[in-house]
């Protein structure tokens, strides 16, 4: 046997590490507080879904987790990156380079066509136009939308808006895409296809998707679900009921 058989795995690089994350929103007898203190790691190259009831903190966790954010106190490392040290240009910067968004409303511009939503990225990056018009169509190809290309947001379905949308998210190549609710407007065969161009478009071993959904009908894809309640992360596992830290 080999010395380096002998040697044990080497644990996947982290891509969150969040220790006692808090937000509070207003001052005084009307404060609410968001985050109560978030504790959560996830590994490079993970798919993990974050579930839990309507006003339990995902939102605003996922916004501090993409640098739309600062949080009040705690500790939150993403990618290597110290964000409560960063100032707001600096979080900017680092969410335009690394961050890929699909919102739930998908945010596409009315004006635009789809190529040139899904450059949008690219130009914020210093691309020239033409560049980021080529890879766009190529991403737009990814998704299945090479033919509507030219097409502006109002003349697609919902669904189709969608995969622009995630192609916006992902044509700079960012390590962290993060998703919410993907699923929600759609049916459970919709959903499924979604969930699958997702996990073979976005998935890899250098980018990690953290997904907000209370569709459980998806749970399926998440190599691990972390539960939320009340501003805090109740469980992690395959199915979010494991304590955290087990």
């Amino acid at each position: 046997m080999s010395a380096n058989s002998c040697r044990p795995a080497e644990a996947p690089a982290r891509a969150v590490h969040c220790r006692d994350v808090r937000k509070s929103y207003g001052t005084g007898p009307g404060q609410v507080q968001a985050l109560r203190g978030i504790d959560l790691d996830v590994a490079m190259g993970e798919l993990l879904m974050l579930v839990g009831p309507s006003g339990c903190g995902k939102t605003t966790f996922i916004s501090i987790l993409s640098g739309i954010l600062a949080p009040d106190a705690g500790r939150c490392e993403v990618l290597g990156q110290d964000l409560p040290a960063l100032d707001e240009d600096a979080r900017e910067g680092f969410r335009a380079r690394s961050v890929g968004f699909v919102f739930q409303v998908f945010n596409l511009l009315p004006a635009l066509s789809a190529v040139d939503n899904v450059s949008v990225p690219l130009l914020i990056n210093g691309h020239r136009r033409k560049a980021a018009r080529a890879r766009a169509r190529e991403m737009l190809a990814a998704v299945g939308l090479g033919s509507r290309a030219d097409a502006r947001p109002g003349q697609l379905s919902g669904g189709q808006q969608q995969r622009v949308a995630i192609a916006r998210a992902l044509v700079h190549e960012p390590a962290l895409v993060v998703c919410d609710e993907p699923t929600s407007s759609l049916d459970h065969e919709s959903g499924q296809e979604m969930m699958t161009l997702l996990r073979d478009v976005a998935q890899a071993p250098d980018r990690t998707l953290i997904i907000v959904t209370h569709d459980n009908r998806i749970f399926g894809f998440a190599d691990r679900i972390a539960r939320m309640d009340d501003g805090r992360i109740v469980g992690t596992g395959a199915d979010g009921e494991e304590r955290p830290g087990s």
